[in-house]
């Protein structure tokens, strides 16, 4: 496990990598780690109104690459996550969390009905565009997971809004399974070519980004 002062510098080596060694790839065991980290990512009420379809397919993130306006992250680097979140949400996917909390922990549903009311609650009191919004909040929380996981692991990420969703959902058949892509990640390792990685990390100052009362 890494140290404070790791943690922070593993923090500091990261960058939205913008070139990738595409003779580089995540192994099985790389690949799961990040896995395992998303799938243990928060979520408001542990809903995770989302799916992440995670692409390693040449031909595939070829095609995406013409759908994210060409940027090479898409094609080089080894794996693209793509979060895409639930279109019409209903409380139908709250029924089948409840079902399964009461599996994982050995519980009759009926023993957190209040929980389960209380979801459906939230769920019912907003509009699907609203419920959209709420959604993408929590894939992002999910990306956060995953960018910080890899930099810690020591691997390169990039998270990227320029893509035309529509066109993913296209070409990742995402219409048919009731999602949409709100956001991607490419990850892999960075290219010895890519200048930014050289750049002076830009953030505000403490004084500047935090409040304390």
């Amino acid at each position: 496990m890494k140290n404070n002062q790791e943690i922070i510098t593993a923090l500091n080596w990261r960058y939205a990598t913008k070139g990738f060694d595409n003779s580089k790839k995540l192994s099985d065991s790389e690949l799961n780690l990040l896995l395992d980290a998303v799938q243990l990512a928060p979520s408001s009420y542990g809903l995770q109104p989302y799916q992440i379809v995670v692409i390693s397919n040449q031909e595939i993130k070829e095609k995406l690459k013409a759908a994210a306006y060409g940027q090479p992250q898409l094609a080089d680097a080894s794996h693209i996550f793509v979060f895409a979140i639930t279109k019409n949400y209903t409380t139908q996917h709250v029924d089948d969390y409840a079902k399964n909390i009461a599996v994982t922990r050995t519980i009759d549903v009926i023993d957190i009905q209040g929980f389960v009311d209380t979801m459906k609650g939230t769920v019912n009191s907003r509009s699907q565009e609203e419920l959209a919004i709420w959604n993408a909040k929590q894939a992002y929380i999910a990306l956060g997971v995953l960018l910080e996981t890899a930099a810690i692991a020591d691997f390169d990420a990039c998270p990227m809004e320029g893509f035309n969703n529509a066109d993913f959902d296209e070409i990742l058949g995402l219409e048919e399974k009731n999602l949409t892509s709100v956001v991607i990640a490419a990850v892999g390792f960075r290219s010895a070519d890519d200048d930014y990685q050289h750049l002076a990390k830009v953030r505000k100052s403490k004084e500047d980004l935090f409040i304390h009362v």
